[in-house]
């Protein structure tokens, strides 16, 4: 098929190479009618005799008759080793089984301590513990009496000692706000700098201010009223195919000249028209039946797919 716009098929296909071929001239075999296993259905196979059911026979071992593990062995019954055992471990007891007097004692309420072994706890009784004998503390360390004063226009009344007084010169920051002032202008080299373009208070004239003096007020004048209608002198002349009802008279006739008829210009290399290159190019997509037949043939159904059910 030809491509578009006169472009051959690897430009349209937006490819930078043609694609390699693996073979040449080998046959197409369908991977539906082709075989898992092919080895496996040629020659003979290899026949395992069937599978052997474990029992009480023979048959359903390896071996052709029961091995022991141990040969020649001696016979041991463990009912007697356990017996014997116990015959030992019972050697062991100095005298017969404990058995206590009388039987269990039952409390009778709860916080009784009738049945128990250890009998009543010193700890939990109920009775008043020796306690020592309260002493009261003694008064405070006595000091100097507070020195009377709120603070306010009396001395010596903080811990520490009475601050010095120091003299303040009285308006101090007006001095030294003056000498600062002098300094400054000693560093100057002369007046301000001032501009003369603009003498006026804006830096453009000011559309609504004016210096002469406004006009008098104007009267309005009332329209006369008039007392009788308009009349035109003659009625209105009707337009007969020609210039009879117009007020200017017909117009002469003026031949025009012929104009030279304007050659059309070859347009220049820079007045052509901008066109945008072409698109993205496409490449090679696979189609939705395909798409379809690999999803419903995975590795778990290639065995049982067949093409009939495509």
């Amino acid at each position: 098929m030809p491509g578009e716009a006169g472009k051959s098929d690897m430009e349209r296909i937006g490819l930078f190479s043609e694609m390699e071929y693996i073979t040449v001239g080998d046959k197409y075999v369908s991977p539906f009618n082709r075989p898992f296993n092919e080895a496996a259905s040629k020659n003979k196979q290899m026949l395992p005799g069937g599978s052997k059911e474990m029992s009480d026979l023979q048959q359903g071992y390896f071996d052709p008759h029961f091995v022991r593990v141990f040969e020649g062995e001696g016979y041991v019954n463990m009912n007697q080793v356990r017996r014997r055992r116990m015959m030992e471990e019972a050697k062991k007891n100095i005298g017969k089984a404990f058995l206590p007097t009388n039987g269990t004692k039952m409390q009778c309420g709860f916080g009784s301590y009738y049945g128990t072994i250890g009998g009543p706890v010193q700890f939990f009784s109920a009775q008043l513990k020796p306690r020592e004998k309260y002493l009261a503390p003694r008064k405070n360390l006595y000091t100097n009496p507070g020195k009377k004063g709120t603070g306010y226009g009396y001395t010596s009344l903080t811990i520490g000692k009475q601050p010095s007084h120091s003299a303040d010169f009285y308006e101090e920051s007006k001095v030294v706000y003056k000498k600062e002032n002098e300094d400054h202008r000693h560093l100057l080299k002369g007046p301000p700098f001032k501009l003369n373009s603009y003498p006026r208070e804006y830096f453009d004239a000011n559309p609504y201010f004016i210096d002469k003096p406004l006009p008098p007020i104007k009267k309005a004048e009332k329209p006369v009223a008039l007392t009788t209608p308009f009349k035109p002198s003659s009625p209105a002349k009707k337009d007969g195919g020609m210039k009879a009802g117009t007020f200017d008279p017909y117009p002469s006739h003026s031949t025009d000249s012929y104009g030279a008829k304007l050659l059309k210009q070859s347009p220049v290399k820079s007045d052509k028209i901008f066109h945008p290159p072409g698109g993205a190019k496409s490449r090679p997509a696979i189609s939705i039946m395909t798409l379809n037949v690999k999803r419903a043939l995975n590795m778990k159904n290639y065995k049982t797919a067949s093409i009939q059910s495509y």
